[in-house]
Formats: structure tokens, C-alpha cells, sequence
């Protein structure tokens, strides 16, 4: 039995998201305590929250801010973020961020505040 799981970015579709467009690798494993998203952000993400994932945002490409709990944090490429539950955070500005949550993403875990989301916007990344 294999101990490892490979997978192409670039082989996976990529799905529309509240923050951008985002390819999700190692969601559809069972047993899998994390996942990692290579994230396009877009040029009006919205901020969320959630209950219990932790994720760390590692920019790859662009420059711009991340937003903490109304903090906008100057980040470039490879900074690192570690961003704990609770924390309402959004990226902003034109960027590529892998984005690794831990546990695994959970359209479930997504929150936010009352009237943030418009008519038609898609809601989990």
C-alpha cells in the first residue's frame, strides 16, 4: 500500500470560489488530515471565518495584503501565514497563494458576517 499521494495542480479543475478560483488537491481522500488549494485570488474577495480549520496561506506570485481581523497584512512571495480559527481574513490583491487547511477543507466550516454574501456569490473556497 502506497504511503504517499502525488497530484498536478494543473490536472485539476479548477472551481469558482468566493475568494477566487481554486484547485483543490487531496480533498476526496478519506483519510487525508489536510488538504492543499493552489488559490488565483480575486479582485474583491470576501472575508469569512471558520470554526474549526486552520489554514496557511503561502504566497507564491503577486503582492498584496492579508486581511486578519481587520489587519491588512503586507505579504510578497513566500510569506507565510498561519491563520487560526476565528480569524476573519481574506487575501487581497492580485496573488497565487497555496493554501493548505488543516483538517482537510470543509465546505461546512465556512462563516460570515450577516449580509456579507451578494445575490448569486459562490460561498466556500
Amino acid at each position: 500500500m502506497k504511503r504517499y499521494h502525488r497530484v498536478e495542480f494543473s490536472e485539476l479543475p479548477p472551481i469558482e470560489c468566493s475568494c477566487g478560483t481554486t484547485r483543490r488537491a487531496f480533498v476526496d481522500k478519506d483519510d487525508a488530515p489536510a488538504s492543499a488549494h493552489y488559490l488565483e485570488v480575486s479582485d474583491e474577495p470576501l472575508s469569512h471565518y471558520h470554526l474549526k480549520t486552520t489554514e496557511i496561506y503561502v504566497v507564491l506570485e503577486g503582492e498584496g495584503f492579508i486581511e486578519l481581523d481587520g489587519e491588512m497584512v503586507p505579504v510578497k512571495p513566500l510569506s507565510a501565514v498561519m491563520i487560526q480559527p476565528g480569524c476573519r481574513h481574506r487575501a487581497v490583491g492580485k496573488m497565487k497563494i497555496l493554501n493548505i487547511p488543516v483538517p482537510k477543507h470543509d465546505d461546512a466550516d465556512f462563516y460570515y458576517d450577516e449580509g456579507a454574501l451578494k445575490p448569486g456569490q459562490l460561498a466556500a473556497h
